[in-house]
């Protein structure tokens, strides 16, 4: 598996999905998928404010469907659920962001089937693929790590329940999650900084990714997430001190 990270200029609100994805078009190929940014993608879609139209508290309480007060930890950040995902700041970046704020997108799996779409058609590629990725931290484990918001063009699940291991015993739970795993190998290549590499495409991929022409159907999304009765986690999740939004997140 090979993924090259590609520079491009500077992305601003002005800049559109076409010009920014016209950068692609030499590297992308059959059975290759494509790794965005959710912050350029956001960009485009204008997700930008100031500090000092919203405070931290407004944004939070806005953008995610629960939080936990950032005074509950040593670090002053807010932990919240959005997009069913445990996201630190409900995904709220100031980085790169030019003293601004910039959210997550709107609707990151409407604009993942989009890129796809746009591209597929304009290369004539059969088996393509795009991802959605941002960043977040793991439990117990120092540094952030890339994670799938949304993607299109693949499965995102390989379910190996049942399958036999090298001693013939099936397996109970293991499912892979293909889209987190090729996420995590794009956000590492295009880094966290100043590398100015919002985009990287994935190529000589295992046999095992399955590309498909058809959208993830809404319960393929939902096969993606566990609810906390049955999450290994889920004692910690719902005995923690959480603020319920409007469930907008």
């Amino acid at each position: 598996m090979i993924v090259r990270p590609i520079k491009t200029s500077l992305i601003e609100s002005k800049t559109s999905f076409r010009e920014l994805l016209e950068v692609t078009l030499d590297s992308c190929c059959e059975r290759s998928i494509l790794a965005v940014t959710s912050k350029v993608v956001a960009i485009i879609e204008g997700r930008i404010v100031s500090p000092e139209d919203f405070s931290m508290v407004e944004l939070i309480a806005r953008e995610s469907s629960a939080y936990i007060p950032a005074e509950k930890n040593a670090y002053g950040v807010f932990l919240c659920i959005k997009h069913n995902r445990l996201i630190p700041n409900a995904g709220i970046d100031q980085s790169n962001a030019d003293g601004n704020l910039i959210l997550l997108p709107s609707n990151p799996q409407e604009q993942a089937q989009a890129i796809r779409q746009y591209i597929s058609e304009k290369l004539g590629l059969a088996a393509f693929g795009v991802i959605v990725t941002d960043s977040t931290t793991a439990p117990l484990r120092t540094g952030v790590v890339g994670i799938c918001l949304a993607h299109a063009g693949f499965s995102a699940l390989r379910d190996l329940v049942g399958e036999p291991d090298l001693y013939s015993r099936p397996l109970r739970f293991t499912k892979v999650n293909v889209a987190d795993a090729l996420a995590a190998a794009a956000v590492l290549a295009m880094g966290e900084s100043n590398e100015q590499t919002p985009l990287a495409v994935i190529t000589e991929l295992p046999d095992f990714v399955e590309f498909r022409a058809e959208s993830p159907t809404g319960q393929e999304l939902q096969d993606l997430t566990i609810d906390p009765e049955r999450d290994l986690y889920g004692q910690l999740i719902k005995s923690a001190p959480w603020v319920h939004t409007q469930d907008r997140g």
